[in-house]
């Protein structure tokens, strides 16, 4: 079977060029005319065109109150996580003891008088 190689002209590569952001950009030459790089305005460095006014100051103890919750739940899950694990272990140990033959595999619990 022959391998098929796409056909590439010379018009499908092209490199450019790298230049810092802080440096201006030369001008393009496109054609028979120049072409000049729009000039924006450099931006403030700060968060302060993303901050909107607050109706109503921030209500800290509803906060923490949902904090605490979260956490509470986060404790929940995590314990109920490491039971869920540590029953699937016993129950697999003990279906590897009734696999194997053995009859002393279930645990009894004895009541002590």
């Amino acid at each position: 079977m022959k391998t098929q190689r796409p056909i590439s002209s010379d018009d499908e590569h092209r490199v450019l060029q790298f230049r810092p952001r802080n440096a201006s950009p030369p001008p393009v030459q496109r054609g028979s005319g120049t072409v000049q790089p729009l000039r924006v305005a450099p931006e403030p460095l700060d968060l302060s065109r993303y901050e909107k006014p607050r109706p109503e100051p921030d209500n800290f103890r509803h906060r923490m109150l949902a904090n605490i919750a979260a956490l509470a739940f986060t404790i929940a899950l995590t314990a109920i996580g490491i039971w869920l694990a540590v029953s699937i272990a016993d129950l697999r140990r003990t279906q590897d003891c009734v696999l194997m033959g053995r009859r002393d595999c279930a645990k009894i619990a004895t009541p002590h008088i």
